[in-house]
Order: structure tokens, then sequence, then C-alpha cells
């Protein structure tokens, strides 16, 4: 399998995508982290997004390059964690169906 490589002109791309999309998120510096290790941390706060993490991002660039087709045929997650959360999300914001599963499912 054939992976592409990324480069700065994709994240500036994914980052103009999803902009309209997502919240801002603030970086907040740790002490203890920043004394622990000798260096200034600071923490992104992506746990103020609307669901809870980081995932809706890259779900949402993702759904935002598919064709009409694609969106009609849907998505499908294997997780109920926080990428299902972050694609069942997403895929409800931009009026795509969504099939997530769980330990468990069905079908």
């Amino acid at each position: 399998m054939m992976h592409n490589i990324l480069n700065l002109e994709d994240i500036k791309e994914a980052r103009e995508r999803i902009q309209p999309y997502i919240r801002h998120t603030p970086l907040e510096y740790n002490w203890e982290l920043s004394s622990l290790f000798a260096a200034n941390i600071y923490l992104k706060l992506e746990n103020l997004q609307v669901t809870g993490s980081f995932k809706a991002r890259g779900s949402f660039n993702k759904l935002l390059t598919l064709n009409q087709e694609q969106r009609e045929r849907g998505v499908i997650a294997p997780s109920a964690g926080n990428h299902g959360i972050g694609l069942a999300y997403v895929a409800h914001q931009l009026n795509i169906p969504p099939l997530v599963f769980t330990k468990g499912s069905r079908f």
C-alpha cells in the first residue's frame, strides 16, 4: 500500500477547509510539565471541541473532500470511541449518512 506524504501545503489546505466547522481551541501553558522537562510546554485544549476531542478535525477534512456520489453512499466507522463520535457528528453536520459499529454490533 502506497501512502501519500503530507507537505506543508496539504496542511494549510486542510486548515482552510475545516476552519468554518471547528472551534478554535486555545493553548494553555502547563507549569508542571514545563518544570519537569525544563521547557515551555503548552497543551492544546482539544477537549473543548464539540465532540470532546480532536477527531472531528480529521473527519471534517476527509468528508469535505468527498464527491456527491460518495456522500450519498455514507460513511462507516468501526469505533464508538472518539473517532466514531467525531465521524458521526461531522456526518450529521454535512448531511452524510453515518454508520458507527461498536463492540458487539450485529448486522
